[in-house]
């Protein structure tokens, strides 16, 4: 018997609804504490949309900004909702939400492609993300797709304290690092999370039909190694330590669990950094961050639902199927980059 069998895990509530409600259609209809659980998320999203605006009519417009200029607003109060960036949003939240990761990995370089500076993008991602993370976690445990308890520490709480205290630790040393002491070219960085993704998904595809030895102690490099890529440009995260939950033998929907809780406090260690470096002088513009919020309204409280409804064996092939399309999308938008420096 395994040293783990003797106690709760935290996976085994998703397993024993699948052999209570054998089929789709019986996981269908929620119950009536869940319909509560995901309308207390809308009210969480909608709060942090209200600040959204507020922080949006009074933060500093970035001047040369062409993004800005074109709309009206370098320089000046005026905001308004793109919905554009809403609609962008709204799939890659949703995706985010139901496969563990693509927000700020996906998201990012399309912003930047659409000519949005990293200071209007990256602190705006880390805020909707702590959000998304934590509402995310607790909607998980109110549709039975992961167990939180804390006497006796069942593992995937355990893991959310490694997984959380190795990125804590990263992403303050990148968001520090890279924005206020070095000054180092954001296409750089891209390109290897894309090709780390690559690595990882194709492992966990590959490997996504077999049981996997559980091996707790690999999420502690992955926890460091997603905190760092968070820290730097705002996304990367969720791909690496999902991923790597999977390739360590964590059961894929109470990953998705694992995954939420502990990039929301990651993300909310990196939001205090970069609060602390505005207070010294960082120009951040939250022009975005209503757009994203009244996105995450919606596509962040259906996608655990989701989550729940379909059976375990199609999320072992979405999630890392997915993290590939993540890839694709970043490698799609840093091309046109990457030409242009390799072509001298």
């Amino acid at each position: 018997m395994s040293k783990h069998d003797d106690k709760r895990m935290g996976w085994e509530v998703a397993r024993d609804l699948e052999r209570e409600k054998a089929t789709i259609l019986e996981r269908i209809v929620p119950e009536w504490r869940q319909i509560k659980a995901a309308l207390t998320g809308i009210v969480a999203f909608f709060l942090v949309f209200l600040l959204g605006c507020w922080l949006a009519s009074n933060s500093t417009r970035i001047a040369d900004n062409e993004v800005m200029i074109t709309l009206g607003w370098a320089g000046t109060s005026e905001w308004g909702l793109m919905w554009t960036v809403i609609l962008l949003a709204l799939v890659f939240e949703f995706m985010d939400a139901a496969a563990g990761m693509g927000f700020g990995t996906a998201l990012t370089p399309v912003l930047l492609v659409m000519g949005f500076d990293p200071l209007q993008i990256v602190p705006v991602v880390l805020i909707q993300q702590t959000v998304a993370g934590l509402v995310g976690a607790f909607l998980h445990r109110e549709f039975q797709n992961v167990e939180w308890r804390f006497k006796p520490l069942s593992e995937t709480v355990r893991l959310c304290l490694v997984i959380a205290s190795s990125g804590t630790v990263l992403v303050l040393l990148a968001t520090i690092g890279i924005y206020a002491v070095l000054d180092l070219d954001p296409i750089w960085i891209k390109l290897y999370v894309a090709l780390l993704l690559l690595g990882m998904g194709a492992i966990s595809l590959v490997q996504s039909r077999r049981e996997r030895p559980y091996r707790p102690n690999m999420l502690i490099a992955f926890g460091a190694v997603a905190g760092f890529n968070k820290g730097v440009g705002g996304g990367g995260y969720g791909p690496v330590v999902t991923i790597g939950g999977l390739i360590a033998g964590v059961p894929v929907k109470s990953m998705l669990g694992v995954t939420a809780l502990s990039e929301g406090v990651v993300c909310f260690v990196a939001v205090v950094a970069w609060t602390a470096m505005a207070a010294n002088g960082i120009t951040i513009d939250y022009v975005l961050l209503p757009s994203v919020m009244l996105a995450s309204m919606v596509s962040a409280v259906l996608a655990p639902y989701l989550t729940r409804v379909f059976p375990e064996r199609i999320w072992t092939v979405v999630v890392p199927a997915y993290c590939l399309v993540v890839v694709g999308i970043t490698m799609w938008k840093l091309w046109p980059d990457l030409a242009a420096r390799f072509g001298g």
